[in-house]
C-alpha cells in the first residue's frame, strides 16, 4: 500500500507536470506567432540579446532549490526548442561528433539546433561566409595550451563576424570499451589533450604508446572500434561512442578551460555586459604599438587579450588580435577607436558580444 501522504504529494507533482505542458504549449504558440511578425518585417528569428534577457531576469527570480546552473539550463533547451519551431538553425562545428567543441554549441545553442561537424576549422568559416550554415563554433583559446593561432589566422580570409563566445571546463578522461587497464595496448589522443595529460600519462601508463589523432572524439570513435585502444577525452565522448572509464580527471592542471567563438555573418546589440574584438596592422616605426593601446587606456577600457600573428603578405609585418571589454556601439568605444585609427594602416572590427558568463 502506497503511504496516503506520498500519494497526495505525487498527485500534486502529477497536477503541476500538467499545468507545465500547457503553459509549454501556450508559449510555443506564442513564439510561433512571433515568427510570423518578424518573417513579414525581416527580421532574423535568432535574437542572442532577448536570450540573455529572458535568462537573467529568470535567475534573478529563482529562489531554489534549484541551482542557477540547473534553471540556466532548463530554459536554454526551452529556449532552445522555441527557436527549433520558428527557424531549422544549422549550427556548423568542429567534429567529428562528440569534440568539445560540439559540446560547446550544444551548450550555447541547447541541443534543438541541427549541428553540422565539420572537418576543419576552415570548414567552419567557409560554411558560415558562404551562408551554408547560419553560425559556426570554432576554439580560440585554452587557459594552459594557449590561443589556438589557426582559428585566428582565418579571420584574415573569411568575412564573418564574431556573435558570442563560450567558455566551458575541460576535464578529460581515460576511456575504453571495457574500461579495463590492463587491456590496454595504446591510447589515442588530440596533441592538446595529451600535453594537458602529460604528467598523468607518464606516471601511469609509462610504457603504453600514445598516438596522435584530429581530436578527442576520433580517439574516442577508434576506441570503440578496438577493446586495445583507449581515447583521452571526454565524458560527453564516452556516452556518444559507448565508452566506459579506465580512469577519470587525468588532466594535469584542474582550472582548464577551453573558450571558443560563435561566428556568424553579423553580430548582436548591446546587453550591457558585452566584449568587441578587433585586429588592426601598424605602422612599422618606433612606438607604434604603445600608440595603438595608449586610447583604451586614457578611456579606462579593459583589454582582455592581445595576440599577434604574421600578416603572410609581407615579411615582418604583423596582424594584432584584441579583445577588450564594451560593445562597438558604445559612444566611449567609438572615440576610442576613432583614435586608435590614427596608428594604424587598417582596423577591422570582427564583433561585438555578449560576455560570457560562468
Amino acid at each position: 500500500m502506497v503511504d496516503e501522504k506520498l500519494r497526495k504529494l505525487r498527485d500534486t507533482i502529477d497536477k503541476i507536470d500538467v499545468e507545465i505542458l500547457r503553459l509549454l504549449n501556450e508559449r510555443a504558440k506564442i513564439a510561433i506567432e512571433i515568427a510570423e511578425t518578424k518573417k513579414a518585417k525581416g527580421l532574423s528569428f535568432y535574437d542572442p540579446v532577448r536570450e540573455k534577457s529572458v535568462i537573467d531576469k529568470i535567475i534573478k527570480l529563482n529562489k531554489g532549490p534549484f541551482s542557477d546552473e540547473v534553471i540556466k539550463t532548463l530554459f536554454r533547451e526551452i529556449l532552445s526548442a522555441t527557436l527549433a519551431l520558428q527557424e531549422s538553425q544549422k549550427i556548423a562545428y568542429l567534429g567529428p561528433e562528440g569534440t568539445f567543441t560540439h559540446l560547446a554549441a550544444i551548450k550555447y545553442f541547447g541541443s534543438f539546433a541541427r549541428f553540422e561537424p565539420g572537418d576543419s576549422i576552415k570548414s567552419i568559416f567557409e560554411s558560415v561566409e558562404k551562408g551554408l550554415s547560419k553560425f559556426g563554433v570554432v576554439p580560440i583559446e585554452n587557459s594552459n595550451e594557449g590561443t589556438v593561432t589557426y582559428t585566428l589566422d582565418m579571420f584574415m580570409q573569411y568575412e564573418v563576424k564574431i556573435s558570442g563566445e563560450i567558455i566551458i571546463p575541460i576535464t578529460l578522461h581515460l576511456l575504453s570499451r571495457s574500461g579495463q587497464r590492463e587491456k590496454i595496448k595504446k591510447i589515442y589522443s588530440h596533441p592538446h589533450a595529451r600535453a594537458q595529460c602529460r604528467e598523468w600519462l607518464n606516471k601511469n601508463m609509462p610504457n603504453i604508446p600514445v598516438y596522435d589523432v584530429a581530436s578527442t572524439a576520433e580517439a574516442a570513435r577508434q576506441a570503440c572500434i578496438d577493446e586495445e585502444i583507449a581515447a583521452i577525452a571526454s565524458e560527453f565522448a564516452s556516452q556518444i561512442y559507448g565508452l566506459k572509464f579506465v580512469a577519470k580527471h587525468i588532466e594535469d592542471y584542474k582550472n582548464n578551460y577551453t573558450r571558443f567563438f560563435v561566428i556568424g555573418k553579423s553580430f548582436p546589440g548591446k546587453t550591457g555586459s558585452d566584449k568587441t574584438s578587433i585586429m588592426f596592422s601598424l605602422q612599422d616605426k618606433p612606438g607604434a604599438l604603445y600608440n595603438a593601446l595608449k586610447p583604451f587606456k586614457d578611456a579606462n577600457i579593459n583589454l582582455t587579450k592581445i595576440e599577434s600573428r604574421p600578416a603572410k603578405m609581407r615579411k615582418w609585418e604583423y596582424i594584432f588580435f584584441v579583445d577588450f571589454t564594451g560593445h562597438i556601439e558604445d559612444e566611449e568605444v567609438i572615440k576610442t577607436l576613432e583614435k586608435v585609427k590614427d596608428y594604424c594602416i587598417e582596423l577591422v572590427h570582427l564583433g561585438s558580444y555578449p560576455m560570457f558568463e560562468h
